[in-house]
């Protein structure tokens, strides 16, 4: 939807951004939780580019990531990757993964469904566009490089919902329960 803005318009709002400090892993509930865990990709380091082909002008699917460093007691794993960048009141979630095994270390490009691709949905909640699937990052062109924050929660418990949960929810559920937390920051600009 964003990448429909005109590039006029993106450049006319490249000072409206959400802010980095209203991600997940900044908020106050989480912010002092100990980041213990590596989170990687192979696609990208961190803080440079990720491949075109894990965007909306490429193929679309969910990149690669592997991790460790996940605390011995974690019963439960959530990965919430959100764009502080949109020129939105709050961060685009692109994806919001809750219900990922303590044990699991290591997820394969295209893992999680997206647009024209198939793949796995039962553990995602509802992205910016209320879609339980990968949002692929598509920034308005003009609007300058936006920051795509991976952000991986080891949890003391299981996170349950009966539906598809939105960002709320899954941080609602989240809060005293966090033991460690990683976090690997890619970036993307069309102009």
């Amino acid at each position: 939807m964003l990448e429909k803005l005109p590039a006029g318009v993106g450049h006319a709002l490249r000072g409206v951004r959400a802010g980095y400090e209203k991600v997940v892993s900044e908020a106050a509930d989480f912010a002092d939780a100990p980041e213990t865990i590596s989170l990687l990709s192979p696609a990208f380091e961190d803080g440079t580019s990720i491949p075109s082909r894990f965007t909306t002008d490429g193929e679309a699917i969910s990149p690669p990531l592997t991790w460790n460093g996940a605390p011995g007691g974690a019963v439960g794993m959530v990965l919430i990757v959100e764009d502080p960048d949109a020129p939105t009141p709050e961060p685009l979630v692109h994806l919001l993964a809750w219900d990922l095994p303590p044990d699991l270390r290591t997820l394969p490009e295209g893992q999680f469904r997206s647009p024209g691709h198939d793949g796995l949905d039962e553990v995602l909640g509802r992205n910016s566009y209320l879609q339980a699937a990968w949002l692929p990052p598509d920034p308005p062109r003009g609007h300058g490089p936006h920051l795509y924050v991976f952000q991986l929660f080891a949890l003391d418990r299981a996170l349950s919902f009966e539906r598809p949960p939105r960002r709320t929810a899954v941080v609602a559920a989240m809060k005293g329960h966090v033991l460690a937390k990683g976090v690997l920051v890619g970036t993307y600009a069309r102009d």
